[in-house]
């Protein structure tokens, strides 16, 4: 069997993103431990933080979009977060079959909550951290990001 050889940067790369997993799967259960008492996931949280950062009310679709997740999947969420309230489908005047997801209320109240708990918590984490040093790793994950998302488009027009 041939091995191929990774350069340097390649096999740094490949073991950040070995990390990267391992840390991804901390932080979500850290996240529900955190919200559980408002009766929230990360999934959840994460979908609700989305629709507060849009900057207008957007279809599932687009929320997907915007997370980098499975259309469906966020659909999922979406449905059980409007069984609890938190957010409601609005008319799309754009697409009458794609409605906008608006946070209710209860669903902005609810975030709120999460977040007073989260700046604690983020304060604890990165504590002893330098500021510098979590602005270039968040510098290089996210054009890692944008070469994926890059990626991803050039195959779907091949």
């Amino acid at each position: 069997m041939r091995k191929t050889r990774r350069t340097p940067a390649g096999a740094g790369l490949t073991d950040l993103i070995l990390d990267l997993f391992r840390l991804s799967s901390r932080m979500l259960v850290a996240g529900d431990r955190l919200v559980a008492g408002l009766g929230l996931t990360s999934a959840r949280w994460q979908i609700l933080g989305t629709i507060v950062a849009a900057d207008r009310a957007q279809p599932v679709a687009w929320l997907a979009r915007d997370l980098g997740a499975a259309r469906q999947n966020v659909q999922r969420i979406v449905n059980d977060l409007v069984k609890e309230g938190l957010v409601a489908f609005a008319s799309n005047p754009h697409h009458r079959r794609a409605p906008l997801v608006v946070l209710t209320d209860k669903g902005r109240s609810t975030f709120e909550a999460a977040m007073s708990l989260q700046a604690p918590w983020v304060n604890k984490l990165s504590a002893g951290l330098r500021a510098e040093d979590i602005e270039t790793t968040r510098s290089v994950m996210t054009a890692l990001r944008r070469r994926l998302v890059s990626d991803r488009d050039a195959e779907d027009e091949a």
